[in-house]
């Protein structure tokens, strides 16, 4: 056993000689005594901090050598660097750390590596005069008086290196001295591995603490016997309390939420019983009421006989059971909406082939499984108008090929029942992490009941347009007379000025110039019959309805022009206010007509009848607002009943001998179909007004 430190000093105080000249600090060879080596091992062992026991040792060694310069060397690796530097100014001593790399600048390196390779110090009273080591370049540049370099070895190992210059004393480093220094290192050395091992410590606790943070994970201990626990930081924060001593059973079972606490009193006494390992889920009662969830995991230790310790570990999973409850209720909720929005879900592979049918799984789960199923057959193979609509499935198959989204693709096709059925498919493509193309997933929807809708409404809108084409038939059948008239007027006259010009071109000597001016009148004639001919036409013409921009002004003369005979012919007179610069409006000009056509005829046979005061037929037109187009027909006729205005435009209703009851809730159905409204009143100081709005093009309104 090694004897005490100060047994050793005295050996080695009674050995060497303790006189010698004084130092750069004045700290004389005989105050050196065996209390101020105890003292300086004492400040150097009583120094745990790594920063602050450098700082020690480089003063103590500056002090206790004399010397005016001293360098820590310390290990990094396979590489040596200086730590510390310590100079003297005046009587102080200043220390700075650093980290640097050794070289000639800084101190003599044959010196280093001698003591480095050896082990062993190297003491130098007058190191220019060393022939070991006088060639080295810092010795030779900078001629230093005293080198002390001593090894800090601790059971075999260097811990670094001392280095203690003076450069105006030569012998600086006298034997009790050297001593003194020597057991210095020894212990510094010792010192310096404890101090780095407490400095790993720390930062391997600060890790740990900081590690438990950022995973919200706090941990313990526990002894049964004592009843001593021990908490982490984390372990505090999780609970809610401020850091305290010693944590108690009591603090934690204080948390836990009541619905949880019987539970976890169980596993805490099968702990203490059977000292199995065990995990679970917990739930904590926090003072602002706020519940946390944690996952304990406890495993047991075995510390000798009759003592049981357990170590664990507490995490704060509630952001994830928040996130993984939220994940739930969103995938419920989407589950709701695609089961609300669809009626089943589908996939298919790569090749198309479906390998998931929903509607099939419920068939299977109710033991009503079809006899033929669609699992391994592709959307084509059973849809029943692959043929009939060849041009519909090469453009899918080519969206299925060029790996599109597709939506609402509709086909026919047969239930599992036999009857038939119209499908609607919208699919997205699926791949996996490797971007590999998986096949299709998508939703199907039972629309038979939508395209029989659809195809009932497209039936009734053809026979809407039929029975607009029978009405515009039937209206000009009533105008057959006046029709023929406006027809033969031209006739005639053509007629009469063929006769003329006949008769300039049988005269003795040939009126060629009065000739041609008949033969003149007769083009006209005939292009006015030709125009007659060319609006009935297209009122009798069947076809489809159409969305243009239509000049109101213009299609109102054309009427009048059509019935001004029948107009004369009742008496009456026609009037027209039509604006000028009227947008054109949206819609149908055959439809148009038709409808001024009816209100036309209608006003004037209203006003046949009368016996007394004047016919008179007004048609305007203005603007209402900034995107309607407004048209009035007014008459002098005897007005609308209370009892007929209020059965006007329904199918039937009519206040003729011979009508259907028709025109007017076919003029309503196509002004409306154009956006418009319709609306009859009284008109002032008698008769009716029939009055519609059309939307303006929108082209034209912007």
């Amino acid at each position: 056993m090694n004897p005490p430190f100060s047994d050793r000093l005295k050996s080695s105080l009674a050995e060497e000689s303790a006189l010698g000249p004084t130092s750069a600090i004045a700290t004389p060879v005989e105050h050196l005594d065996l209390a101020t080596a105890i003292k300086v091992s004492q400040t150097v062992s009583g120094t745990i901090g790594l920063e602050k026991l450098i700082d020690t040792l480089m003063r103590t060694a500056i002090e206790q050598a004399g010397a005016e310069r001293g360098l820590l060397i310390l290990p990094r690796g396979v590489e040596q660097r200086i730590e510390a530097e310590a100079t003297t100014r005046g009587d102080s001593v200043i220390v700075q750390l650093r980290d640097e790399q050794v070289g000639a600048a800084a101190l003599p390196e044959s010196v280093l590596h001698y003591v480095l390779r050896t082990g062993e110090s190297v003491i130098l009273d007058d190191a220019a005069a060393q022939s070991a080591f006088g060639e080295d370049t810092y010795i030779r540049e900078r001629q230093p008086r005293s080198i002390l370099c001593l090894p800090l070895i601790n059971q075999g190992k260097l811990n670094g290196v001392l280095y203690l210059e003076n450069n105006l004393n030569r012998s600086a480093a006298a034997p009790a001295r050297t001593a003194v220094l020597k057991l210095l290192a020894s212990q510094a050395a010792i010192s310096l591995e404890n101090a780095a091992l407490y400095s790993n410590l720390r930062h391997s606790e600060a890790y740990l603490a900081e590690a438990q943070r950022l995973s919200q994970t706090g941990s313990f201990g526990w002894n049964v016997s004592s009843g001593k626990i021990v908490w982490s930081d984390e372990m505090f924060r999780i609970f809610g309390y401020d850091k305290v001593a010693s944590a108690t059973l009591e603090m934690a079972l204080r948390r836990v939420h009541p619905e949880d606490l019987a539970r976890v009193q169980g596993a805490i006494e099968r702990l203490s019983q059977d000292r199995n390992d065990c995990a679970d889920d917990y739930r904590l009662l926090m003072p602002d009421g706020s519940i946390k969830h944690v996952h304990v995991v406890v495993r047991a230790i075995n510390d000798g006989p009759g003592s049981i310790d357990f170590i664990g570990a507490v995490t704060d999973v509630t952001a994830a059971k928040e996130a993984n409850q939220a994940l739930q209720e969103s995938e419920q909720r989407f589950r709701d909406y695609g089961e609300t929005a669809s009626d089943w879900y589908w996939e298919t592979d790569p090749d198309h082939r479906f390998t998931r049918l929903t509607d099939h799984e419920r068939l299977r789960e109710l033991g009503r499984l079809p006899l033929t199923s669609r699992i391994g057959l592709t959307r084509w193979d059973y849809a029943k108008d692959v043929e009939s609509q060849p041009e519909k499935w090469e453009l899918h198959r080519s969206t299925l090929e060029a790996r599109q989204p597709f939506r609402d693709f509709v086909y026919p096709a047969l239930r599992f029942d036999g009857s038939l059925m119209y499908v609607k498919a919208s699919g997205k493509p699926v791949y996996d992490a490797k971007g590999n193309f998986l096949g299709y997933r998508g939703t199907g929807n039972d629309v038979t009941a939508v395209v029989r809708a659809d195809q009932a409404e497209a039936a009734l809108r053809q026979m809407q347009a039929e029975l607009v084409h029978i009405s515009r038939v039937t209206t000009l059948g009533e105008l057959a007379a006046s029709i023929a008239h406006e027809v033969n007027q031209p006739i005639t006259a053509a007629v009469t000025n063929a006769n003329t010009a006949l008769r300039w071109l049988d005269a003795r000597r040939p009126n060629l110039e009065e000739a041609r001016r008949a033969l003149g009148r007769i083009v006209e004639n005939g292009n006015r019959a030709g125009a007659v001919v060319g609006r009935i036409r297209n009122l009798i013409k069947k076809a489809p309805s159409r969305e243009d921009r239509v000049d109101t002004n213009a299609a109102i003369r054309e009427v009048i022009e059509l019935t001004r005979s029948e107009a004369t012919k009742n008496g009456v007179l026609v009037r027209t206010e039509l604006a000028e610069g009227l947008p054109l409006v949206r819609g149908d000009r055959v439809e148009l007509q038709q409808v001024i056509l009816n209100l036309v005829l209608n006003a004037v046979e209203a006003m046949s009848a009368l016996t007394d005061g004047p016919r008179e037929l007004q048609i305007t037109t203005s603007r209402s607002g900034s995107d309607h187009a407004l048209i009035a027909v007014r008459d002098t006729g005897p007005g609308l009943a209370p009892v007929v205005e209020e059965n006007l435009f329904k199918a039937f209703h009519t206040t003729k001998p011979n009508g259907l009851g028709l025109g007017l809730s076919i003029c309503r159905s196509i002004v409306e179909s154009r956006g418009g409204r319709m609306w009859a009143s009284a008109n002032a100081p008698r008769g009716a007004v029939f009055q519609f709005t059309l939307p303006i093009h929108p082209e034209i309104a912007t």
